[in-house]
């Protein structure tokens, strides 16, 4: 007698995944991404194609939690510190491209004949850039920690936060929507910044005693099941709040990147990042109505093209207005001139106040869609006619089970010098760089210097970290020290780590994250730099002696007053001469991201 099941459907389960593990490769293997992919399975077996599937919102919905993943762990990799010296790309950036974006493509709808309220919230959903293909795209390509990576992650925060009085705007223009009192905005706006309080409350507060806790049980699925409700409970209380769920787990992910159970948790939520972002893009290419696409593929095409110019001229010159060059601004504009998930959100909102009918929210979302299949494609085409400069690294030796009491990082002027004192001393150094012309030359005056990334574990592994005495990170590049720093002390925490910083401020972000001794590069040069003008100035040796002691000596107080009191900290132990014993209260400058504070 067949006994009727109501289990999981296991064959179209085995179907989706199937789908994905036979496309995927099959496109990354051709040079599509696996976006492409993931976008070109979820359309085949989709409601209109083999229809194994024919309700790919139920999917979605699930599969955007991908998103919401992908941002907490993006956001594990933001310290506060950070993410405050990004606060210009966020605000500045961020906000001239979407404002710049919205300008113009408002007037898509315009002169299709379309109402103006109706072009404003089309072309305003075109502007909300995918998240989920631009990240993910970002690590494929080994760009999300690099700087011009760091400034789309800017403008994505940004879009993310910019949903929230976006759809206050779809309120406001629908029907009646003016009469929506001052009131009831304010009280929409405190809950908001409400929802956001309590999250930075409890991330700052609870969440480190409860995995205190949780590391004493000794339990591991406790672990992994905590991570997953902390992300998916930040996204919830935004959700609430009126705001992003990805934004919620961003500022969870940014709440706990300086917890020491930070790698952990990536380790955790990484496997469910991975499977359900890649969900997302099936569900949305099964998303696709091809009905909607043929019959309205003229009013589609066109919408796309003058879309995609539109944004592609306000991201590209946006970036040059910010500085940026000929090749990172084209490289911005190939992988942001698509419309993304939150557009979905947003005309989803507009439709129901009455804004856009069904059949109109039905033809965005196919624009949005067909956009977002096209970004892959661009970034091939972008790809082919301005390819990366590739590094030459052949005949290039990798560590292997190398030993040295020193492990140095990064082999340029600063490291060659560092050097120096340890052979002559007798000491075994090994040495990893990743420029592979820097090797050569090397290796031309009698050093050998291996090829690596000393951000990478297994290379540090290989390199002899864990037997090191001492580990000495002499790279120049700011960000790409502290990511070592933070990667040694974690994964060796018993080796002595000395650090290059850049400046002042960078030194004080080094030993916070665990260095026992930074360097800074211009320090020591500027104090013989001072003492050889007091020499000429006819200074007697002991009172240039006298100078210098003094002058370290203030130094290295006003550094340990920083480390807990702010940059500002012990600013009345600089000898100034603005003709006042004590600096006044005023506010700072404003200083960029990559200027020294003031004190060196």
């Amino acid at each position: 007698m067949a006994v009727e099941s109501h289990g999981p459907d296991l064959g179209a389960i085995v179907i989706l995944l199937g789908s994905a593990v036979l496309a995927v490769p099959v496109f990354k293997r051709i040079g599509f991404g696996s976006v492409l992919g993931y976008l070109a399975a979820g359309l085949v077996i989709g409601p209109f194609g083999f229809r194994v599937f024919t309700e790919p919102e139920a999917i979605l919905h699930v599969a955007e939690l991908g998103v919401v993943m992908f941002l907490f762990i993006i956001g594990l990799e933001m310290q506060p510190s950070r993410l405050w010296s990004m606060r210009k790309e966020i605000f500045g950036l961020g906000l001239v491209q979407v404002l710049t974006c919205i300008l113009l493509l408002s007037w898509v709808g315009v002169a299709l004949g379309y109402s103006p309220r109706v072009s404003l919230i089309a072309g305003t959903g075109f502007v909300l850039t995918s998240t989920a293909i631009v990240m993910q795209m970002l690590q494929e390509r080994g760009d999300l920690a690099k700087e011009k990576g760091q400034r789309i992650i800017s403008i994505l925060l940004l879009e993310d936060l910019a949903i929230v009085p976006l759809l206050a705007l779809v309120a406001f223009l629908a029907p009646g929507g003016g009469e929506v009192s001052m009131a009831e905005r304010l009280h929409g706006v405190a809950v908001g910044l409400g929802a956001i309080a309590a999250l930075v409350v409890a991330g700052r507060y609870l969440l480190n005693p409860i995995f205190r806790l949780l590391a004493a049980a000794r339990a591991r699925e406790v672990m992994t099941a905590a991570a997953l409700l902390i992300v998916l409970g930040a996204a919830w209380g935004m959700q609430l709040g009126g705001l992003s769920t990805a934004m919620g787990a961003f500022l969870a992910g940014v709440l706990l990147s300086e917890s020491s159970y930070r790698h952990e948790l990536e380790a955790d939520v990484e496997p469910f990042r991975g499977i359900l972002l890649g969900l997302f893009f099936l569900a949305v290419g099964m998303s696709l109505d091809l009905d909607v696409v043929v019959q309205n593929w003229r009013l589609i095409a066109i919408s796309v093209v003058a879309f995609t110019i539109l944004k592609a001229i306000g991201v590209y010159g946006v970036a040059r207005l910010f500085k940026a060059n000929h090749r990172e601004a084209v490289e911005r504009t190939v992988l942001m001139t698509q419309g993304g998930e939150f557009a979905f959100v947003l005309y989803g909102a507009a439709l129901g106040v009455g804004l856009i009918d069904t059949e109109g929210s039905a033809i965005l979302t196919a624009i949005i869609i067909v956009s977002m299949v096209m970004t892959p494609l661009m970034v091939v085409i972008h790809d082919r006619l301005m390819p990366e400069v590739e590094i030459d690294d052949s005949g290039m030796e990798t560590p292997k089970d190398a030993v040295g009491t020193a492990l140095l990082i990064g082999f340029g002027r600063f490291g060659q010098i560092v050097s120096q004192p340890l052979l002559a001393r007798g000491y075994s150094v090994t040495t990893i760089d990743n420029d592979p012309d820097m090797i050569r030359v090397a290796a031309s005056f009698g050093f050998k210097v291996y090829f690596g990334d000393g951000a990478r574990l297994d290379i540090l592994h290989a390199a002899g970290a864990g037997n090191a005495s001492l580990i000495l990170v002499c790279v120049d590049d700011r960000a790409a020290a502290t990511r070592m720093v933070e990667l040694v002390r974690h994964e060796f925490p018993n080796a002595l780590l000395l650090a290059r910083a850049y400046d002042r401020e960078h030194g004080l972000e080094l030993v916070k994250a665990g260095v026992d001794y930074p360097v800074r590069e211009t320090f020591e040069s500027a104090i013989k730099f001072a003492r050889a003008a007091l020499d000429r100035l006819g200074e007697p040796e002991d009172a240039i002696d006298d100078a210098i002691d003094e002058l370290r000596r203030r130094d290295e107080e006003r550094f340990a007053l920083q480390l807990t009191g702010g940059r500002h900290a012990g600013r009345e132990l600089m000898v100034g001469n603005g003709g006042t014993d004590q600096p006044k209260d005023v506010d700072a400058p404003e200083i960029k991201p990559d200027e020294s504070t003031i004190g060196g």
